[in-house]
Parts: C-alpha cells; sequence; structure tokens
C-alpha cells in the first residue's frame, strides 16, 4: 500500500510517503532562502509523495522565532513559488505548506522567549504564559480573532497563487490554534471559552475562511494533537470529536500528532508511539488520518497501513537523515517509486 496512489479531492499523490513539516529556523524576514530552495528540492528527488513546507507564520508575530518562515506578503509568497516551481518541474512530488501562529509560545529562540526589545508581544486566547517565568501574553479581543481568521485566508490565497498542492492548518503543539482548544490554556467565558464547541470556534472559522479560496484541486489538511498527556488537558476522546466536525467542514485529513501545550509533560516516546491516535480517529470519525512520530522505515510505514491505522505516512527525522528514503524503500521492496532520470545510474 505504501507505493500505491491516494486522491484528496481531485490531488493524486504517487505513494503514501510524506515529509512532515519541520522548522528550519533559516529564514530572514520570513523569506524563504537558498538553504530552503536546496532542503526542500533534494527531498523532492527522493520520491516522496507529497512534502510539507515547515510551520510559516501567517502575521509575523506568528512566528515561533524570528528566523522562521513567513507568507503575509508577496515577497515572501514569490520566495516560496521558486520551490514550488522547482519542485514540480523536477519531480513527481507534490508540495504542500504548514499555515500557522504561534501565540504565547512566539518570540523565543532556542526555546526560550526574549525580550520585547529583541521580540515581540505575544497573544494568547487567555492571560496564560506556557511557562511561569515568561510574560503574560495579551488576551485576543474578538476583533483580533476575526482579523486572525482573516490572515489565515490571505495566507492560504498567496499559498494556492505560489502553485501550492495542498494546505495544512497547524493546530497541534500548543501553538494558537491548540491553546484555544486546549482548557489549560483557555479560559474564556465568551463564544471561544468553555464547552469543546466554543473552544472549537475559532479553528473552525480558520477551516471555513481558507476553504473559500480552495478549489476541489487543492486538499485541506488540519494538524492537531491528539492529547497533551494532561488530566484536565485536551485529550483524545476531544480530537475524535473535534475530526468529526472538521470532516464535515471539508477537511481531508487529519494529521495526527500529540503534546506541546502542557509544560513540563511527561511522555513514553517508543517507535510509532503516535500511530494508536490516528487509528482511533481514523475509525471512529471516519475521517482519513496521517500517522507521525518515530517510524523510520518502509516495513514499519507498510504495517501501519495494512492495519488501516492512517493512510498517510508523515516522516521527520527519519527523512532528515535520509532524503531518499521513499527511494530505497521502493528498491528493496521491489516497488515502484519517482526516481530522476539524471541519478538513473544509481538505480
Amino acid at each position: 500500500m505504501l507505493y500505491t496512489p491516494i486522491k484528496f479531492r481531485n490531488l493524486e499523490l504517487k505513494n503514501r510517503w510524506v515529509m512532515s513539516p519541520m522548522c528550519m529556523y533559516s529564514s530572514e524576514d520570513g523569506v524563504a532562502g537558498d538553504f530552503h530552495f536546496v532542503h526542500y528540492g533534494s527531498r523532492a528527488q527522493g520520491g516522496t509523495g507529497l512534502l510539507m513546507v515547515e510551520a510559516t507564520g501567517v502575521v509575523p508575530e506568528g512566528r515561533i522565532t524570528n528566523k522562521c518562515m513567513g507568507i503575509w506578503n508577496g515577497l515572501q509568497a514569490e520566495s516560496l513559488k521558486r520551490i514550488v516551481d522547482f519542485v514540480h518541474l523536477n519531480s513527481e512530488s507534490r508540495i504542500g505548506i504548514q499555515l500557522a501562529h504561534a501565540g504565547r509560545k512566539g518570540s523565543t529562540w532556542n526555546g526560550k522567549q526574549v525580550s520585547l526589545e529583541e521580540g515581540w508581544e505575544t497573544v494568547a486566547p487567555s492571560p496564560i504564559p506556557y511557562e511561569e517565568s515568561e510574560r503574560i501574553p495579551h488576551e485576543l479581543t474578538l476583533d483580533e480573532i476575526k482579523g486572525l481568521v482573516n490572515s489565515f485566508r490571505d495566507a492560504a490565497q498567496r499559498a494556492v497563487n505560489a502553485g501550492f498542492n495542498v494546505i495544512e492548518i497547524h493546530a497541534a503543539h500548543g501553538y494558537l490554534l491548540h491553546q484555544f482548544l486546549s482548557p489549560l490554556s483557555n479560559i474564556r467565558t465568551d463564544d471561544y471559552g468553555g464547552s469543546l464547541e466554543n473552544r472549537s470556534r475559532f479553528l473552525l472559522e480558520v477551516v471555513d475562511a481558507v476553504n473559500e479560496v480552495l478549489d476541489e484541486d487543492h486538499p485541506l489538511f488540519v494538524r492537531i494533537s491528539a492529547t497533551e498527556y494532561a488530566e484536565i488537558g485536551w485529550d483524545l476522546d476531544e480530537s475524535v470529536k473535534l475530526a468529526e466536525m472538521l470532516r464535515h467542514r471539508n477537511v481531508d485529513l487529519i494529521d495526527v500528532s500529540s503534546g506541546g501545550n502542557n509544560h513540563g509533560a511527561r511522555i513514553s516516546v517508543f517507535n510509532g508511539y503516535q500511530v494508536p491516535f490516528a487509528a482511533k480517529i481514523r475509525a471512529e470519525a471516519k475521517v482519513p488520518t496521517g500517522a507521525v512520530g518515530l517510524i523510520t522505515g518502509a516495513d514499519q510505514a507498510e504495517e501501519i497501513l495494512q492495519k488501516g491505522e492512517a493512510d498517510l505516512i508523515f516522516v521527520a527525522r527519519e527523512i532528515l537523515r535520509n532524503p531518499y528514503l521513499a527511494i530505497k524503500g521502493a528498491l528493496e521492496s521491489g516497488a515502484e517509486c519517482d526516481f530522476p532520470h539524471q541519478y538513473d545510474r544509481a538505480r
């Protein structure tokens, strides 16, 4: 199954391998540079069905660091278009982008919040910092929430214009949309806090706004953290309910990760440790899922697909170590995989 095509809306992926979005912290003013061109271009030569560009800020204050990618202006979009055009011209890979806002986890470097002089005021659903030692974030007003919904839509339009095939909304890892979902970080008493429906409202509004600029050739994915590993935090049962809501909002796949919003959470990590989350959401919410988290080889990926636990295999660290992971797996199993004609003598 790993090397069989799959369709989302009208878009066909040649295989089920996905390069997971991973921050590179290498942009200047949010612009993709030569490093990004080589980084993503080389992975496109490796046979991966879909490449996901790293978390990309929809506004300047939406970045994790001041070296993170952005897509709030035309110059940034043009720098990304150069990468997209290369991928489309030189491979069968499709390419997507993850649209993000870091919220209270922004204005950092090396995992620590920097001063206001070096960074910016962070925002959140409620005035609760991620760590007690950090500055209290600004609580977003209703008008500011509406403005950010528009920022996600505008960023999605720039991404489509740049030629991206897939849009993914980042609602995981303790960033802004996840902060609204979680009762650990959202204690609002208005329409955006309290019940699951209210805590989900911001994300659902972003999904609706982004879908306004997408057509049947451009699928929409959403990455979530299935659990926060906390007794009173966001959990797997709520993730299933959210996934059902997203399915009804024309979301094509749930990219299932975990954690990130509960500082100091103790997580038992092992190969494929998040796969059961993807499997439960897929089975109970009746929506395609992507599995991610210490998936390191083709045999493991194939088993996940054969057992019906996920529809796509998102790979992060392993594809940094080996850009040709998909080709290697195909050669070992005798499957067909896109192979650069320039490298054909190595087949």
